[in-house]
């Protein structure tokens, strides 16, 4: 029997669907799926922990929106699908069309503005690296979109003739070229990163510290030039709180 007051959060992103059950603020029962393996999404959830709701933030399109609320529904849960709101939970949204901003980008940043006081730089490094500006009032003051180091090493190997995919190593002067490669990707993604926290700063929003999510936050954690706390379940933390209030 499923037992109240679980919920699951899903985060359906590019490459990877992610998960975990909530109880009480708990984490349990983590888990993962390539995106391209969606229609395997009920038998991953086999042995998953009971849960009586679900929240999902899905930038994966509709046919992956279809068989996470199938798969919910099988588990004799609905499936409530999260949007970007103009203002949720102290959050305000500094988009023009606050509709056009991404679910997860929004879980994100009301994880985040939860953390404690002060401007935030929050950073998700998955197969895209955003990178967006919270004022201390909450206010989301915008952000960037790059692709993520894995994306740029894909696209060099794919749009170019001699380029490989590249499995090399971060160093401060290359010597070959998938190093080159590797290191240039990784570059590139922290020079976005530092250029953000500095015209935060020349606005007068001076971000305490980078808060770090995604896949590739651990490639991105010992080349950054200032403060960061890697939060590993952010997205799903700003889903859980959505939830809990909606």
């Amino acid at each position: 029997m499923t037992r109240p007051g679980r919920l699951l959060a899903i985060d359906s992103g590019n490459t990877r669907i992610k998960w975990a059950v909530n109880e009480g603020g708990t984490w349990v029962d983590a888990g993962a799926l390539a995106t391209a393996d969606s229609g395997r999404i009920g038998e991953a959830w086999a042995a998953l922990a009971p849960f009586d709701r679900a929240i999902a933030c899905n930038v994966a399109g509709p046919q992956v929106g279809r068989r996470l609320d199938l798969a919910c529904a099988a588990r004799g849960a609905k499936l409530a699908i999260a949007e970007a709101q103009a203002a949720q939970l102290g959050v305000v949204n500094g988009y023009r069309e606050p509709a056009q901003l991404g679910a997860d980008r929004w879980a994100a940043l009301v994880a985040a503005h939860a953390l404690g006081e002060g401007a935030k730089l929050v950073v998700n490094a998955g197969t895209a690296l955003t990178i967006d500006a919270l004022a201390a009032d909450g206010r989301f003051e915008g952000g960037l979109i790059v692709p993520g180091p894995a994306l740029m090493r894909s696209a060099l190997a794919t749009g170019t003739a001699r380029l490989p995919h590249a499995a090399g190593a971060f160093r401060e002067f290359p010597d070959t070229t998938d190093d080159a490669i590797a290191s240039g990707a990784l570059q590139a993604c922290v020079g976005a990163i530092v250029r953000m926290r500095h015209a935060m700063t020349e606005s007068g929003m001076v971000p305490e510290h980078v808060v770090l999510s995604g896949g590739a936050a651990r490639e991105l954690a010992p080349l950054l030039p200032m403060p960061f706390a890697i939060h590993e379940n952010l997205v799903l933390d700003g889903l859980a709180r959505i939830a809990r209030h909606s």
